[in-house]
């Protein structure tokens, strides 16, 4: 049945002709028949908006395939959900919100395919280059590659405090060898943590996840809890995250053995686990101009007396064990409801929609603590220019996603904020808030710094954006919307 459960029935052969009219293959054809049913008899609601000109048909398009496993009722709720944001926000944050729309629909069949991508997961090791490197793809649960990545920052940032000339990344892949010995590993935690070789740290076995934070009216969101990802022990890890290159591809050397095949593992599909090295189909979107390249480009001689300084104190290290210092911080919005049945959808920040039955896998059973729970209506001023780590972190769940027309960037620690107005140093007290700040990725800020855009702050709080050439755009928290009308000093007439 094309289309779904309740679309008529159409004749098996006639999407050969209609293809062939159309000069696409039949297999096209049935999918672009099967889309226009789903849009006509499943998704009433989105379907009349295409209809009225209010959204982009193969965005709709997108929609309908990815509901076609779905009961009428199931079809339904999605439909009644998404209609009204096809054309407010990013294709990006439109397949995140469907998704979870389509866990809160059917929640069963949602659990089965979190059950099937995880029979999936798995380490494979890839062959080795020329040049003596190997490459490693793995599949595994979200909060077990989350704990990884922050270990792997730790110890990347205990190699620089221990004096590793060499650039982040390098510091990174050198990290995945030394946990091949746990040990070791956990001396060089240690000696990072406290500035002298061979003598452990004080014990600090709490990995943190937060709670649902008590509302989320200013952006739209159901109750969300504190979010973000990644708080090593050792501090300085969001910075570590901000200057880190991002893989948004899965380079050809790192697809998975001929053994596992493309079929039986489709890369950056996992949605009940996640890849190292690879973030594929990140929300964020990263362009070249947004990566800070690490301070330190160039790799150091392994001859070089920085090198055999700090490979000497690794050897002092190796054998000197200690405690666990590494620590992850998870955000995790969720509704009232969710929070008591423990039945539901959950957001995960960085991670995307997630049932709320994973968030057991996600979170561990290792000790965790609860963080205190923020009220997202609390105004929150300063007088200095500097922002506080509490303003941060409050401004990042007000604003899940960047503020800027159609932005994708999500918000973390790191991103930057930006006063609405400039901040005045003869100015009054209280210039820098909840209020003034907006979220930015680096390259919007520098758009609204030297690209002639303007942004004022309307009274019901949304953002008023216009273009170098007139054009206006109001962002608030259901996404971006285009001011209808031309630029003011544009004559429509022609010639």
């Amino acid at each position: 049945m094309y289309g779904g459960a309740g679309c008529p029935a159409i004749a098996e052969f006639a999407p050969a002709e209609f293809g062939a009219l159309l000069g696409t293959s039949a297999g096209s054809a049935a999918a672009y028949i099967g889309q226009a049913l789903a849009l006509r008899h499943r998704l009433p609601r989105i379907w009349a908006t295409v209809l009225a000109g209010e959204a982009t048909p193969w965005k709709a398009c997108k929609v309908a395939t990815a509901c076609l496993e779905l009961s009428e009722e199931a079809a339904a709720i999605v439909d009644e959900n998404v209609c009204g944001l096809l054309d407010t926000i990013t294709p990006i944050r439109l397949g995140k919100i469907v998704t979870a729309a389509r866990y809160q629909a059917d929640q069963d069949a949602a659990r089965s395919a979190a059950e099937r991508k995880a029979r999936e997961r798995g380490v494979y090791v890839g062959r080795v280059d020329d040049h003596g490197t190997k490459s490693v793809w793995i599949l595994a649960a979200t909060g077990d590659v989350l704990r990884f990545d922050a270990t792997i920052d730790a110890l990347a940032e205990a190699l620089k405090t221990l004096g590793d000339p060499d650039p982040l990344r390098l510091r990174r892949a050198r990290a995945l060898g030394i946990l091949a010995d746990p040990a070791h590993a956990q001396a060089i935690l240690n000696a990072g943590r406290t500035g002298i070789v061979g003598q452990a740290a004080p014990a600090d076995p709490t990995v943190a996840a937060s709670v649902p934070a008590s509302g989320r009216a200013a952006s739209g969101h159901p109750t969300g809890s504190q979010g973000g990802v990644g708080e090593p022990g050792l501090g300085g890890v969001d910075a570590a995250r901000a200057d880190r290159p991002r893989l948004e591809l899965v380079p050809p050397d790192l697809a998975p053995p001929p053994s596992v095949g493309p079929d039986a593992v489709e890369a950056g599909a996992v949605e009940a686990g996640a890849a190292v090295g690879a973030s594929a189909a990140s929300e964020a979107e990263v362009e070249p101009w947004d990566t800070s390249a690490d301070p330190e480009q160039t790799p150091v001689d392994s001859g070089s007396p920085t090198r055999q300084f700090v490979n000497g104190d690794l050897a002092q290290l190796d054998g000197v064990a200690g405690s666990r210092t590494s620590r992850t911080m998870v955000y995790v919005h969720l509704t009232d409801h969710t929070l008591a049945t423990g039945s539901g959808v959950a957001r995960v920040e960085g991670c995307g929609p997630l049932l709320a039955a994973q968030l057991t896998e996600l979170i561990g059973h290792r000790p965790y603590s609860v963080r205190p729970v923020i009220d997202l209506n609390d105004k929150i001023s300063v007088d200095s220019y500097e922002i506080p780590r509490r303003l941060r972190e409050q401004l990042k769940l007000i604003h899940p996603v960047e503020q800027f027309p159609y932005g994708t960037a999500e918000t973390t620690l790191a991103t930057d904020l930006d006063h609405v107005q400039p901040y005045d140093p003869n100015g009054p007290p209280g210039q820098t808030s909840t209020t003034s700040l907006i979220p930015l990725r680096r390259f919007s800020h520098r758009v609204k710094t030297h690209g002639q855009w303007t942004v004022d702050r309307a009274t019901d709080g949304a953002l008023e954006w216009t273009s170098p050439h007139g054009f206006t755009f109001q962002v608030d928290h259901t996404g971006t919307h285009r001011r209808p009308g031309l630029p003011s000093g544009t004559d429509p007439r022609p010639g």
